[in-house]
């Protein structure tokens, strides 16, 4: 069996029982779980920063599409087949006809 005297003088015990190791170990436990700025907070605000930066990258694209949009109806003609399809305008004296295909096959 062995004595209080004999698990002292093992190095295991030295080094754990060491103030230096026992400040660090505090130490690190303390920036990785609770402080302010720990590595649980900044998982945290990594994965909203993903989040927000797909957000953007989707508005940037609407962005262009629509900047492309805007370009296209400075042509008067694209203008008035921009608003026929979306709007449902038409001239005076002209008839429109709406014609809805079915999507469910018989």
């Amino acid at each position: 069996m062995m004595n209080l005297k004999s698990i002292k003088n093992k190095i295991p015990f030295k080094i754990a029982t060491n103030t230096y190791v026992i400040i660090l170990t505090i130490f690190i436990t303390w920036m990785l779980f609770f402080d302010e700025n720990s590595y649980l907070t900044h998982r945290e605000f990594n994965k909203e920063i993903e989040k927000l930066e797909v957000w953007i990258d989707y508005h940037q694209k609407k962005i262009s599409a629509d900047k492309k949009t805007i370009q296209n109806l400075q042509n008067s003609i694209e203008l008035q087949r921009y608003a026929r399809e979306k709007y449902l305008m038409k001239k005076e004296n002209e008839d429109i006809y709406i014609i809805e295909f079915d999507t469910i096959p018989k």
